[in-house]
């Protein structure tokens, strides 16, 4: 209630991704007050040089909430299938409103790897440090996030700007990101179209161009100096009436 008395009153309200726009639309909020601004990212350092990971087992990371609606399972059943050398990385950035069942569904998936052979080639990580994660993205080929629901996805923004290739379900921030067959793949949440996407993607050559593709992108659209412009553009058409 408090919300909608504030959005009613507001002159504009800034969402972070597309979702989040139909969402404030379905809440009661007028298309012509919502204005979709992408959280900013630092991409000031350099790109990651993977050109000399080809001979090594492709690295697949997921990173964020290690919780039932990121459908983690989607991405084991997928690595199952995979025709080629692989390692999976999984790392929990769970805050504490998503704890909640967490620790219940980590030991139902490490119950699958084990069920699907593939125990001894995933890795766990909880609670990363800031260092931990950045390394995670360093050390990754790919980045898989096939989750049911997302409003944003600060990892997702993270692993584009690291110059990773992105598979995912089209959720939160993948849809503004990824331009599907060019820097990653929007999938369905389906392991047989994931494994199938990864093989493509086991290819150096198009892993590294559509590395260097999405983190151009991310620079470009989601790096601070191009959000600000956008707020300093939406700061500037509300100051006119007043001005006037």
């Amino acid at each position: 209630m408090t919300f909608k008395i504030t959005a009613k009153w507001a002159d504009a309200v800034v969402v972070s991704s597309q979702m989040e726009y139909y969402e404030a639309l379905d809440f009661g909020i007028h298309k012509d007050k919502l204005h979709i601004i992408p959280d900013g990212l630092d991409v000031s350092g350099a790109a990651v040089d993977r050109s000399s990971r080809s001979g090594s087992p492709l690295n697949l990371l997921f990173a964020g909430p290690l919780t039932r609606l990121r459908r983690v399972e989607l991405l084991l059943r997928a690595a199952r299938k995979l025709t080629l050398p692989f390692r999976v990385t999984l790392v929990a950035t769970n805050d504490i409103i998503e704890n909640e069942g967490s620790a219940e569904y980590i030991t139902e998936l490490k119950k699958l790897a084990k069920s699907l052979g593939i125990e001894d080639r995933v890795e766990w990580l909880g609670d990363p440090s800031a260092e931990d994660l950045e390394q995670c993205y360093r050390n990754a080929d790919l980045f898989i996030y096939p989750s049911a629901y997302e409003t944003s996805g600060e990892t997702l923004l993270a692993a584009a700007a690291s110059g990773l290739p992105i598979i995912a379900t089209p959720v939160g921030l993948a849809n503004e990101i990824i331009s599907s067959g060019a820097n990653g793949f929007i999938v369905p949440a389906d392991p047989d179209m994931i494994c199938d996407r990864i093989l493509q993607l086991g290819q150096p050559d198009m892993r590294l161009e559509f590395g260097r593709h999405i983190r151009e992108k991310v620079v470009k659209e989601f790096g601070w100096n191009a959000v600000m412009d956008r707020y300093m553009e939406l700061y500037g058409s509300l100051k006119k009436p007043y001005t006037e």
